[in-house]
């Protein structure tokens, strides 16, 4: 998978909900008027249907739960910076903080954490669930999206998984539960995000990568071909990041890494 061409499910490890799980699920007639979703406006919470979600004001949506703050929890919560938003944006765990981070590098256009909360109907009665984060990627694309471990996802979890899942296929919206990474594209991203934000480049070494990188080339001879290969290599790596140059994200990066012209031209 080139890094200019990639979506989030050429990233994240392939998770699928057991079918079984799925048929637990109270789906009969009119189950798009009986599931609700609750979302919070200026403090105060207002309840949609799942049917009646396209008319949701997304962007002016808050927080339906707030994250939690404490000396002796075990998540890590924190802020992530996201230079494709211009804002920080909120995250409970390390693995979070990692989508976010693989969410950047897409040019994701918002991310909503904590977006709303699902009200929904099983065979033993119903059930709540709040998804980690709301995406909406750069061509308009909605992803709901959970984070979790693999080895933590519970018999509990799947029915809520499944459950999510049912509405964002009925929403026309993606859904992923991310429980881990495709090899090498976490320590590529990891690597790549070092060099993600604004940088000056009065020696126009830029130019010089660019023009290098008509036809692929290993990473090393790619900045060996420019009058400052030190220099050349943090913004050969910001070019890779904001897609004007591609690698294959499923190799791992060095200088033998081959190193072609990306699709974009806004970097």
């Amino acid at each position: 998978m080139a890094s200019d061409s990639c979506g989030l499910e050429q990233l994240v490890a392939p998770y699928a909900v057991d079918e079984g799980v799925e048929t637990r699920l109270s789906l009969g007639q009119s189950w798009l008027r009986r599931w609700t979703t609750a979302w919070r406006f200026d403090g105060e919470e207002a309840i949609w249907a799942v049917r009646d979600l396209e008319s949701v004001p997304l962007f002016k949506s808050q927080l339906i739960r707030r994250f939690g703050w404490g000396t002796r929890q075990r998540h890590r919560p924190g802020l992530q910076f996201m230079v494709s938003t211009g804002r920080h944006h909120g995250f409970e765990s390390l693995e979070e903080q990692r989508l976010l981070l693989a969410l950047d590098f897409l040019r994701v256009r918002e991310v909503l954490p904590q977006p709303f909360r699902l009200s929904f109907e099983h065979s033993e009665g119903r059930a709540e669930h709040i998804p980690d984060f709301l995406a909406v990627m750069a061509d308009g694309r909605r992803w709901v999206l959970d984070v979790r471990p693999r080895a933590l996802v519970g018999e509990a979890d799947e029915l809520k998984f499944a459950a999510t899942g049912e509405l964002a296929t009925a929403c026309g919206w993606r859904y992923a539960v991310v429980t881990g990474w495709r090899p090498h594209v976490w320590s590529v991203l990891d690597a790549l995000s070092a060099q993600r934000r604004p940088v000056d480049d009065p020696l126009g070494l830029q130019g010089e990568l660019l023009a290098a990188a008509n036809e692929p080339v290993p990473f090393g001879d790619l900045v060996q071909a420019t009058r400052l290969p030190v220099v050349a290599r943090a913004h050969a790596l910001h070019l890779i990041w904001h897609g004007r140059l591609a690698i294959e994200l499923a190799e791992p990066l060095s200088d033998a890494t081959l190193v072609s012209a990306g699709a974009r031209k806004d970097a």
